[in-house]
Protein backbone atom coordinates (compact mmCIF):
# COMPACT_ATOMS: atom_id res chain seq x y z
CA UNK A 1 0.00 0.00 0.00
CA UNK A 2 0.99 3.60 -0.57
CA UNK A 3 0.02 6.52 1.55
CA UNK A 4 0.00 9.91 -0.28
CA UNK A 5 -0.13 13.43 1.07
CA UNK A 6 -2.38 16.22 -0.73
CA UNK A 7 -2.03 19.90 -0.56
CA UNK A 8 -5.03 21.27 -1.93
CA UNK A 9 -6.73 24.55 -1.97
CA UNK A 10 -10.33 25.47 -2.31
CA UNK A 11 -13.18 27.74 -3.14
CA UNK A 12 -15.92 27.08 -0.22
CA UNK A 13 -18.56 29.25 -1.11
CA UNK A 14 -20.35 26.35 -2.79
CA UNK A 15 -19.87 23.59 -0.55
CA UNK A 16 -21.45 22.21 2.31
CA UNK A 17 -17.91 21.68 3.99
CA UNK A 18 -15.29 19.55 3.91
CA UNK A 19 -16.78 16.63 5.07
CA UNK A 20 -19.08 14.52 2.68
CA UNK A 21 -22.90 14.72 3.37
CA UNK A 22 -25.80 13.78 1.91
CA UNK A 23 -27.28 17.57 1.62
CA UNK A 24 -24.62 19.00 -0.84
CA UNK A 25 -21.54 18.88 -1.97
CA UNK A 26 -18.37 18.76 -0.13
CA UNK A 27 -14.92 19.07 -1.07
CA UNK A 28 -14.08 15.63 0.34
CA UNK A 29 -16.27 13.66 -2.24
CA UNK A 30 -15.35 15.96 -4.80
CA UNK A 31 -11.89 14.74 -4.12
CA UNK A 32 -12.46 11.34 -3.63
CA UNK A 33 -14.41 10.59 -7.25
CA UNK A 34 -11.18 12.57 -9.23
CA UNK A 35 -8.82 10.31 -7.13
CA UNK A 36 -11.42 7.41 -8.45
CA UNK A 37 -11.47 8.70 -11.85
CA UNK A 38 -7.62 8.72 -11.96
CA UNK A 39 -6.64 5.93 -10.03
CA UNK A 40 -9.70 4.03 -10.69
CA UNK A 41 -9.47 2.81 -6.98
CA UNK A 42 -11.94 3.61 -4.04
CA UNK A 43 -10.39 5.53 -1.71
CA UNK A 44 -11.30 7.40 1.44
CA UNK A 45 -9.47 10.75 2.15
CA UNK A 46 -8.83 11.84 5.92
CA UNK A 47 -8.17 16.05 5.97
CA UNK A 48 -6.38 17.70 8.52
CA UNK A 49 -9.22 20.27 9.06
CA UNK A 50 -13.14 19.71 8.76
CA UNK A 51 -13.89 23.35 7.22
CA UNK A 52 -17.66 24.53 7.57
CA UNK A 53 -19.74 25.40 5.04
CA UNK A 54 -18.34 28.53 2.75
CA UNK A 55 -15.17 28.20 4.39
CA UNK A 56 -12.13 28.60 2.13
CA UNK A 57 -8.97 27.07 2.45
CA UNK A 58 -5.87 28.19 0.70
CA UNK A 59 -3.22 25.06 1.92
CA UNK A 60 -5.60 22.21 3.57
CA UNK A 61 -3.63 18.84 3.98
CA UNK A 62 -5.35 15.40 3.38
CA UNK A 63 -4.15 11.82 3.09
CA UNK A 64 -5.02 8.73 1.77
CA UNK A 65 -3.90 5.03 1.14
CA UNK A 66 -3.64 2.77 -2.53
CA UNK A 67 -3.02 0.01 -3.37
CA UNK A 68 -0.75 0.73 -6.64
CA UNK A 69 2.00 2.54 -6.91
CA UNK A 70 1.54 6.25 -7.86
CA UNK A 71 3.66 9.24 -10.06
CA UNK A 72 3.03 11.65 -7.33
CA UNK A 73 4.96 14.70 -9.88
CA UNK A 74 2.05 13.54 -12.05
CA UNK A 75 -0.98 12.89 -9.71
CA UNK A 76 -1.78 16.73 -9.22
CA UNK A 77 -1.88 17.68 -13.11
CA UNK A 78 -4.17 14.86 -13.75
CA UNK A 79 -6.71 15.37 -10.79
CA UNK A 80 -6.52 19.02 -11.56
CA UNK A 81 -7.57 17.92 -14.95
CA UNK A 82 -11.26 16.09 -13.67
CA UNK A 83 -11.58 18.05 -10.43
CA UNK A 84 -14.44 21.36 -10.54
CA UNK A 85 -12.76 24.47 -10.76
CA UNK A 86 -13.24 25.93 -7.05
CA UNK A 87 -10.75 22.89 -5.71
CA UNK A 88 -7.11 22.67 -7.03
CA UNK A 89 -4.21 19.95 -5.86
CA UNK A 90 -0.86 21.85 -5.43
CA UNK A 91 1.04 18.97 -5.01
CA UNK A 92 1.40 15.26 -3.86
CA UNK A 93 3.79 13.56 -1.68
CA UNK A 94 4.04 9.76 -0.60
CA UNK A 95 4.48 9.48 3.24
CA UNK A 96 5.51 6.80 5.58
CA UNK A 97 2.50 5.01 6.77
CA UNK A 98 2.24 6.36 10.18
CA UNK A 99 1.47 9.82 8.73
CA UNK A 100 -2.26 10.90 9.36
CA UNK A 101 -3.21 14.67 7.79
CA UNK A 102 -5.97 15.26 10.87
CA UNK A 103 -3.86 13.31 13.70
CA UNK A 104 -0.25 14.34 12.99
CA UNK A 105 -0.61 18.21 13.16
CA UNK A 106 0.67 20.32 15.54
CA UNK A 107 -0.87 23.60 14.18
CA UNK A 108 -3.24 25.28 12.29
CA UNK A 109 -3.69 28.94 11.32
CA UNK A 110 -6.85 30.24 10.04
CA UNK A 111 -7.20 34.30 8.95
CA UNK A 112 -10.42 35.84 8.83
CA UNK A 113 -11.27 39.01 6.21
CA UNK A 114 -13.39 41.65 7.00
CA UNK A 115 -13.92 45.02 4.31
CA UNK A 116 -14.39 48.47 6.04
CA UNK A 117 -15.40 49.42 2.58
CA UNK A 118 -18.00 47.58 0.30
CA UNK A 119 -16.57 45.41 -2.31
CA UNK A 120 -18.48 43.18 -5.48
CA UNK A 121 -14.90 41.05 -5.93
CA UNK A 122 -14.26 39.98 -2.63
CA UNK A 123 -17.90 39.21 -1.29
CA UNK A 124 -17.55 35.67 -1.02
CA UNK A 125 -14.51 36.04 0.93
CA UNK A 126 -14.91 38.43 3.52
CA UNK A 127 -17.40 40.25 5.78
CA UNK A 128 -18.49 43.58 4.62
CA UNK A 129 -18.75 46.07 8.24
CA UNK A 130 -19.66 49.22 7.46
CA UNK A 131 -19.43 50.57 11.33
CA UNK A 132 -16.79 51.99 13.31
CA UNK A 133 -14.54 49.10 14.93
CA UNK A 134 -12.08 49.95 17.31
CA UNK A 135 -8.79 48.41 16.23
CA UNK A 136 -6.92 48.71 19.73
CA UNK A 137 -9.76 46.99 21.39
CA UNK A 138 -9.71 44.14 18.94
CA UNK A 139 -5.79 43.56 19.41
CA UNK A 140 -6.66 43.40 23.33
CA UNK A 141 -9.01 41.09 22.88
CA UNK A 142 -6.58 38.75 20.45
CA UNK A 143 -3.91 39.25 23.23
CA UNK A 144 -6.01 37.67 25.77
CA UNK A 145 -6.92 34.66 23.87
CA UNK A 146 -3.04 33.86 23.84
CA UNK A 147 -1.64 30.16 25.47
CA UNK A 148 -4.02 27.51 27.16
CA UNK A 149 -7.56 28.04 27.77
CA UNK A 150 -11.23 26.48 27.32
CA UNK A 151 -12.57 27.70 24.87
CA UNK A 152 -15.83 26.75 25.45
CA UNK A 153 -17.58 29.46 25.15
CA UNK A 154 -16.73 29.93 21.34
CA UNK A 155 -17.62 26.28 20.33
CA UNK A 156 -20.73 25.46 18.64
CA UNK A 157 -22.83 22.66 21.28
CA UNK A 158 -23.54 20.10 19.10
CA UNK A 159 -19.79 18.54 18.97
CA UNK A 160 -18.11 15.49 20.22
CA UNK A 161 -15.14 16.18 21.84
CA UNK A 162 -13.18 15.26 25.06
CA UNK A 163 -11.97 18.75 26.35
CA UNK A 164 -12.19 22.29 24.92
CA UNK A 165 -9.13 22.99 25.89
CA UNK A 166 -7.38 24.85 22.99
CA UNK A 167 -3.38 26.40 23.13
CA UNK A 168 -3.02 29.28 20.49
CA UNK A 169 0.92 30.54 19.84
CA UNK A 170 -0.43 33.23 18.03
CA UNK A 171 -3.52 35.73 17.77
CA UNK A 172 -3.42 39.07 16.18
CA UNK A 173 -5.27 41.46 13.94
CA UNK A 174 -3.90 43.45 10.97
CA UNK A 175 -4.91 46.02 9.19
CA UNK A 176 -4.19 45.75 4.85
CA UNK A 177 -5.98 49.05 3.35
CA UNK A 178 -8.89 48.96 3.93
CA UNK A 179 -9.38 45.15 5.02
CA UNK A 180 -9.15 43.98 8.72
CA UNK A 181 -7.58 40.62 9.08
CA UNK A 182 -7.56 38.34 11.93
CA UNK A 183 -4.67 36.02 12.32
CA UNK A 184 -4.53 32.67 14.74
CA UNK A 185 -2.58 29.82 15.16
CA UNK A 186 -3.49 27.08 17.72
CA UNK A 187 -2.80 23.35 18.33
CA UNK A 188 -6.46 22.73 17.46
CA UNK A 189 -9.75 24.29 16.90
CA UNK A 190 -12.81 23.60 18.36
CA UNK A 191 -16.42 23.50 16.05
CA UNK A 192 -17.23 26.93 14.88
CA UNK A 193 -14.55 28.30 17.43
CA UNK A 194 -12.66 31.18 14.61
CA UNK A 195 -16.05 32.59 13.41
CA UNK A 196 -17.19 32.70 17.35
CA UNK A 197 -14.62 34.45 18.57
CA UNK A 198 -14.06 36.94 15.55
CA UNK A 199 -18.08 37.77 16.14
CA UNK A 200 -17.83 38.67 19.55
CA UNK A 201 -14.19 40.42 19.03
CA UNK A 202 -16.70 42.64 16.64
CA UNK A 203 -19.00 43.20 19.36
CA UNK A 204 -16.41 44.51 21.24
CA UNK A 205 -14.98 46.39 19.31
CA UNK A 206 -18.45 48.33 18.16
CA UNK A 207 -18.77 48.84 21.75
CA UNK A 208 -21.58 46.38 22.49
CA UNK A 209 -19.06 44.67 25.12
CA UNK A 210 -16.07 45.33 27.22
CA UNK A 211 -12.36 43.91 27.31
CA UNK A 212 -13.41 42.83 30.86
CA UNK A 213 -16.80 41.33 29.49
CA UNK A 214 -14.56 39.69 26.69
CA UNK A 215 -12.55 38.39 29.99
CA UNK A 216 -15.87 36.89 31.53
CA UNK A 217 -17.20 35.25 28.24
CA UNK A 218 -14.01 33.36 28.04
CA UNK A 219 -14.42 32.32 31.45
CA UNK A 220 -17.77 31.37 31.19
CA UNK A 221 -17.82 28.25 29.26
CA UNK A 222 -20.89 28.25 27.77
CA UNK A 223 -21.51 29.49 24.03
CA UNK A 224 -24.93 31.37 25.38
CA UNK A 225 -22.30 33.97 27.00
CA UNK A 226 -20.38 34.73 23.90
CA UNK A 227 -21.54 37.24 20.68
CA UNK A 228 -22.59 36.58 16.91
CA UNK A 229 -20.57 33.89 15.00
CA UNK A 230 -19.07 35.83 12.38
CA UNK A 231 -19.95 34.59 8.84
CA UNK A 232 -18.40 31.50 7.03
CA UNK A 233 -17.40 33.42 3.79
CA UNK A 234 -14.59 36.04 5.93
CA UNK A 235 -12.46 32.43 7.31
CA UNK A 236 -9.56 30.86 5.39
CA UNK A 237 -7.74 27.82 6.47
CA UNK A 238 -4.41 29.09 5.71
CA UNK A 239 -1.83 26.34 6.67
CA UNK A 240 -1.09 22.91 8.40
CA UNK A 241 2.06 22.56 10.42
CA UNK A 242 3.42 18.90 11.45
Amino acid sequence: MFRIRLTLEYDGTDFVGWQAQKNGRSVQEEVEKAIKQILQEDVRITGAGRTDAGVHARKQVASFVVHKEVDNTTLPVSLNAVLPKDVVIHDATIVDQAFHARYGAKSRRYKYYISKIPTSIMRNYCWQIFYPLDFEVLQQCAKTILGEHDFQSFSKVDTDVKDYICYVTSADWKREDNILVFDITANRFLYGMVRALVGTMVDVGRGHFTILDFNKILNAKTRNAAGMSAPAKGLFLEEISY
